[in-house]
């Protein structure tokens, strides 16, 4: 049982004193403030596994369903751009509508979806269906946040939260494991077909136990043109970073999307001083807290992301782990972000965020350091501690950031803070993996053929260079069929020595990623409305 007093800080901006507004007390089970957690930590598992469990089974599709690369590339892609366009304007509708209901629409059409891609006979059926997973995606993780802003006092947030970015986390990087797991052993189907029942639990759970908790002062009506400009300017920026590895980042068409993201972002940010109910009120971005939690959780996500990405190359085709083995490797990782979030979540609100947040991303960056000095015969212990360190320094970041920008937030904007929270994330993670990606591929293209003929091995035509290149870019060595043992074993180490320089270039910007994110986590603060609230409720 919880009661809980809540703050409208809409004022907060001009000086004016904050009004208490009373939450809807709770009965039995529905708003149970920990019974609310379990429920929304399971429709954000469902998301937050959907995000690499997926990959694991694209190989099966494309195979299964006779796709090209580039579809296969669709059914990432498809969710990818949906889930970030759609974020911040879902958080709207749950601030507007209530985030009980949005919680609730968005877990059913997430596991409809996915049941429609379990028995779906095409590619372009498939991408489709990806398209409205992340639309429904969208609607559950901002909802998810404002719930737990709403039915928790303030002095139990950051425990909650802690436990709400250790089911992220876990569901992450456990998603290579459960997906190599059910496409070896069951289908590629069963990778869709697990969030129905998953879904369905959360769906009765939430009829049963949430409840729904809204500000007195929420806007009324709809910025419609705001929504347009910004979804916008976020497909053009996203679609931008999807398409420069195969454009290249000098083409034209990369930076004509560039160019047009940030036109629309400007009228976009025009446009939100002048309408009376805006979708974003700029008034939020005078908190530098809460912008310095934003622009930390997109330096954490590049880091993070972006050099995970290469990791899972590393593991599986230097190292030539199955899929299930290469997901144990990441054991440690995952199993210090269990560990180590609500711990963060304990730590933060005893010491508040700032000391936590800067030694979470120094951390990440002595992790990301060590794991630029990884070779191809590094041991499993040796990357045990590197990837421990890495999730080490994660927990506190994934836990204090959000409660940073969520806790700085008016309540009434709550959803807004949460689409805010999970697009800078989203937008970090692309970023990661597009500039952590020319960074590989610009030192293979500039390393591989010294390398090549300094093996000793036979002249490539410039077009050989360039496939040769593609491969290597993901460790893979380029062996042509009938290569005999001698050349092959030569060929695979050049290919390996290639790739790793790459991965330590690319792990070495990340690592400096994460020291700037040290200086900005200093930047950050308990939000206002934590610290106006402490003490009022109780569980």
């Amino acid at each position: 049982m919880t009661s809980q007093t809540t703050l409208d800080a809409s004022g907060a901006g001009d000086g004016a004193p904050a009004a208490p507004l009373e939450a809807p007390p709770s009965t039995g089970l529905r708003g149970h403030p920990w019974f609310t957690l379990i429920t929304v930590a399971v429709g954000v598992m469902m998301v937050a596994l959907d995000g690499t469990i997926v990959a694991i089974a694209n190989p099966a599709i494309q195979k299964d369903l006779d796709a090209s690369f580039a579809d296969v590339q669709w059914i990432t892609n498809g969710y990818f751009l949906a889930l970030a366009v759609s974020l911040i304007t879902a958080g709207k509708l749950g601030d507007r509508f209530g985030h009980r209901q949005t919680f609730l629409i968005g877990v059913t059409g997430f596991a409809a979806a996915s049941g429609a891609i379990g028995l779906s006979d095409s590619i372009a059926v498939v991408v489709t269906f990806r398209v409205f997973q992340g639309l429904f995606g969208a609607l559950l993780m901002p909802a998810a946040l404002g719930l737990l802003r709403a039915t928790f006092p303030a002095e139990k947030l950051n425990m909650a939260i802690g436990i709400w970015g250790m089911v992220i986390g876990a569901s992450t990087a456990g998603g290579p494991i459960l997906g190599g797991v059910l496409v070896e052993r069951v289908s590629w189907q069963s990778v869709f077909f697990i969030n129905v029942p998953v879904g369905a639990v959360a769906l009765v759970l939430g009829l049963l136990i949430l409840l729904d908790h809204r500000a007195e002062n929420v806007p009324r009506s709809f910025d419609v043109l705001g929504i347009a400009l910004l979804s916008g300017a976020m497909f053009c920026l996203v679609w931008a970073l999807i398409k420069a590895p195969s454009w290249g980042w000098g083409d034209g068409r990369t930076w004509a999307f560039v160019a047009a993201s940030v036109l629309l972002f400007v009228l976009f940010s025009v446009w939100e001083t002048k309408v009376a109910e805006p979708l974003i009120p700029l008034g939020l971005f005078r908190s530098v807290p809460l912008s310095a939690g934003v622009v930390l959780m997109v330096l954490m996500a590049i880091a993070f992301m972006g050099g995970l990405f290469f990791v899972t190359f590393y593991l599986q085709n230097v190292h030539g782990l199955t899929p299930i083995k290469a997901g144990l490797h990441l054991l440690p990782l995952t199993g210090m972000m269990i560990v180590g979030s609500p711990l963060a979540g304990a730590a933060i609100t005893k010491l508040g965020p700032r000391i936590p947040l800067a030694g979470g991303m120094a951390a990440t960056a002595v992790a990301m350091y060590g794991m630029s000095t990884l070779k191809a015969d590094t041991g499993s212990a040796v990357m045990s501690i590197w990837f421990a360190l890495l999730g080490l320094g994660l927990a506190p970041v994934m836990v204090g950031a959000t409660e940073v920008i969520v806790g700085n937030a008016p309540m009434e904007l709550s959803g807004v803070a949460g689409g805010l929270q999970q697009a800078a994330m989203q937008i970090g993670g692309s970023l990661g993996t597009a500039v952590l990606g020319a960074v590989m591929a610009s030192k293979v293209d500039s390393d591989l053929a010294g390398n090549w003929t300094g093996a000793g091995l036979p002249k490539l035509t410039p077009a050989q260079l360039g496939q040769a290149s593609e491969a290597v870019q993901v460790g893979v060595a380029p062996l042509p069929k009938g290569t005999p043992e001698p050349v092959a074993a030569k060929i695979t180490e050049v290919a390996h020595h290639t790739f790793i320089s790459g991965m330590s270039l690319a792990s070495l910007v990340a690592a400096g990623v994460a020291a700037v994110a040290v200086l900005v986590a200093l930047l950050t603060k308990r939000g206002a409305n934590a610290e106006a609230g402490a003490g009022v409720g109780h569980i």
